[in-house]
């Protein structure tokens, strides 16, 4: 049975700041709606369930984000997780130039955990506490001209 990633989904406090981070990276936004229901209650395993959303893509289209800002039940805050805690690690990101994406970045107040690092003149890397706390993965590829 074939199987192939749909998208990842993360939960959010303001969704428009966080569309924004990441159109801004590059991403696409290609719909947004407001969803409740017995179907959502449902789905997500929420009684209640009201949630606006909104799914990016990355511009080749094989890449989506599936964002969520609950309207109800209220969001349950949490503290950011670190690199080493179970779970959702990262959401980590092809870029052609990661100095001009860490500027972006920045434009929304996120910036990297440590700084850029250099994997075997490979790959600059970088992660970034992006909207919501969401870790965010840079990679350039050095190998490509």
């Amino acid at each position: 049975m074939p199987i192939a990633l749909e998208n990842v989904g993360i939960a959010v406090r303001d969704i428009d700041a966080t569309i924004a981070f990441f159109t801004d990276l590059g991403l696409e936004v290609v719909g947004r709606d407001t969803v409740s229901g017995d179907w959502a209650d449902t789905a997500v395993g929420l009684d209640g369930n009201h949630a606006r959303i909104a799914m990016l893509q990355t511009p080749d289209g094989h890449g989506r984000l599936e964002l969520f800002e609950y309207i109800h039940p209220d969001a349950i805050e949490t503290e950011p997780t670190l690199p080493n805690e179970i779970g959702m690690h990262r959401v980590a990101f092809s870029v052609d130039d990661i100095d001009a994406s860490l500027e972006i970045a920045a434009r929304h107040g996120c910036h990297p955990l440590r700084g850029v690092a250099n994997y075997q003149d490979i790959y600059r890397l970088a992660y970034v506490r992006g909207p919501s706390g969401i870790i965010v993965m840079l990679a350039q590829d050095l190998t490509r001209g």
